[in-house]
């Protein structure tokens, strides 16, 4: 049974609710630390504390009026708090609290995006011991090359989420700011204290310096860090469309009891949840794009980040923990055939085993060129569909001089190829 996770935590982040609820917690932080220098009386903050709240239909009709979502915002909260009102807000700037708001934010969906790769990591690593010594045909090109392991795919797909839980981690410790500086980033009308406080209560860092505005490099670094984690699905999901297709049929993603693949055509079972990460990855990619836009501002800023980190913040975040759930929930149910891949290693005649028995040839003393020369000799005949690898190796003039045709069964093994998967599992922690 495939655990079922809800995508409600994420979603909440970027509601209005806990927005604003966390530009109250920041205003409150704020005169917390006025009255510690005694700028604002206790006495006040206590009340504020006691009696300040926010309602969002009264926001939004302020909003109307006033066009600032942070001046209406600040009107409402000092309604619900009276005369003490006219500590609110006093030395801020909008993005004060903004910023601030989506530092809070980014590192509330860090979190989640970070558990979700440690459980995606979990379930690959599973995989991975499972189809340790499972046999499949490794392509280039597309092309049969040389034997494999599922396994060891997996494996590979682990190694490259393990990577993709530091640049995360890391993205996220980097926008995990605060700023509390005031209009042009100089402190001028707030001291450096207050925002020490404020960040050191939210957990997040203060950033070291900054002009009205966090500087976008942060963010974009954080969105280019979730589109190379799409980039990764795609490229899992990309894989398993393939070995899905009917003339490969490797291995299938689940398809429920009672699901259709075609209104058509009743026979059809089509990998559509790998199809759709790889597309909702174009989305990350793109937005990605926009939040590199967004780094170059006028001066000491202007708004037109704004409107874009509302649409795509919020996008990027909610897709990739979309994309990471369903992921998890492919490969738990993945449908794997081994008697598939062992007729796919044999659709070649024997192709798959040429540069052994290259290798076999130079060992023998014969040079490289010459070497290849007679292994392909062999090669493009079976290429042809003229019998297999083994008789058309055989039948290449003087090949009996240097390999034998007891020689050539021992070189046609697939054991061979998995001498050294123990090595490479250990490689990469598993």
């Amino acid at each position: 049974m495939i655990e079922r996770y809800s995508l409600e935590p994420m979603k909440s982040i970027w509601q209005e609710e806990f927005k604003f609820k966390t530009m109250l917690d920041i205003e409150i932080l704020v005169l917390e630390a006025y009255a510690q220098k005694k700028i604002v009386p206790l006495a006040a903050v206590k009340r504020i504390k006691l009696k300040a709240k926010f309602n969002l239909i009264a926001i939004q009709k302020i909003e109307a009026k006033t066009q600032h979502d942070v001046v209406a915002f600040v009107s409402n909260v000092g309604q619900s708090i009276g005369a003490d009102a006219q500590y609110l807000h006093m030395g801020l700037t909008s993005s004060d609290i903004l910023d601030t708001t989506l530092g809070v934010q980014l590192k509330a969906a860090a979190e989640i995006l970070i558990e979700d790769l440690e459980r995606l990591a979990k379930v690959l690593a599973k995989k991975a011991k499972i189809y340790k010594a499972t046999v499949c045909i490794g392509r280039t090109h597309g092309v049969h090359a040389e034997p494999t392991t599922l396994g060891l795919k997996f494996a590979l797909w682990y190694a490259e989420i393990q990577r993709n839980l530091a640049r995360l981690k890391q993205a996220s410790f980097e926008a995990s700011v605060g700023k509390l500086s005031g209009a042009v980033g100089t402190y001028s009308n707030i001291e450096p204290f207050v925002e020490e406080y404020v960040c050191k209560k939210l957990k997040l860092q203060a950033v070291d310096i900054a002009t009205q505005v966090i500087q976008r490099d942060i963010h974009a670094q954080y969105m280019t860090t979730l589109a190379v984690i799409g980039a990764s699905l795609e490229k899992f999901a990309t894989e398993i469309r393939h070995l899905q297709k009917t003339e490969v049929l490797e291995v299938e993603e689940p398809f429920g009891k009672g699901q259709k693949g075609s209104s058509a055509m009743p026979h059809k079972r089509n990998p559509v949840i790998c199809e759709r990460i790889c597309g909702l990855s174009r989305i990350l990619r793109a937005n990605a794009q926009a939040a590199l836009e967004n780094v170059a501002l006028w001066h000491e800023r202007d708004i037109s980040h704004s409107s874009v980190e509302r649409v795509i913040i919020p996008d990027s975040t909610l897709a990739l923990d979309y994309m990471l759930n369903k992921f998890i929930a492919v490969v738990s149910g993945l449908q794997v055939y081994p008697d598939n891949m062992l007729a796919n290693l044999a659709k070649t005649r024997g192709l798959i085993f040429s540069q052994r028995v290259l290798i076999a040839l130079m060992q023998k003393g014969l040079a490289r060129n010459k070497a290849y020369d007679l292994v392909q000799i062999a090669a493009m005949r079976t290429w042809k569909g003229n019998g297999n690898f083994k008789d058309n190796l055989l039948g290449v003039p003087g090949m009996n001089r240097y390999l034998k045709s007891q020689e050539l069964d021992k070189i046609f093994n697939l054991n061979f190829y998995l001498r050294n998967v123990n090595k490479i599992f250990q490689k990469v922690g598993l």
